[in-house]
């Protein structure tokens, strides 16, 4: 089977501005709990969302071998040598 592949990727860098007589890692990095807990989770459950909505796509996560707290990728795969109704 032949198969072509892009790549298109979105970055978030975060980022916390403290105090200028912060201490450094007091709060233990709450922040970066925050976003593991709370906004990480949610991002993925639209992403997943707005992607099951376009049917002639499938959509998985995929490992390449780094921590999902540091990257989560997505392979989104259209299948051509299925017979489909069209080709949307």
């Amino acid at each position: 089977m032949f198969q072509e592949e892009k790549t298109f990727s979105f970055r978030f860098s975060l980022e916390a501005s403290f105090p200028d007589d912060y201490e450094g890692e007091l709060d233990n990095y709450a922040w970066v709990q925050e976003w593991e807990r709370m906004v990480k989770p949610e991002l993925l459950r639209v992403l997943f969302d707005s992607l099951r909505r376009h049917p002639s796509w499938s959509a998985h996560v995929r490992n390449r071998g780094l921590s999902p707290l540091d990257e989560i990728e997505i392979a989104l795969v259209k299948d051509f040598s299925k017979p489909s109704l069209g080709l949307s």
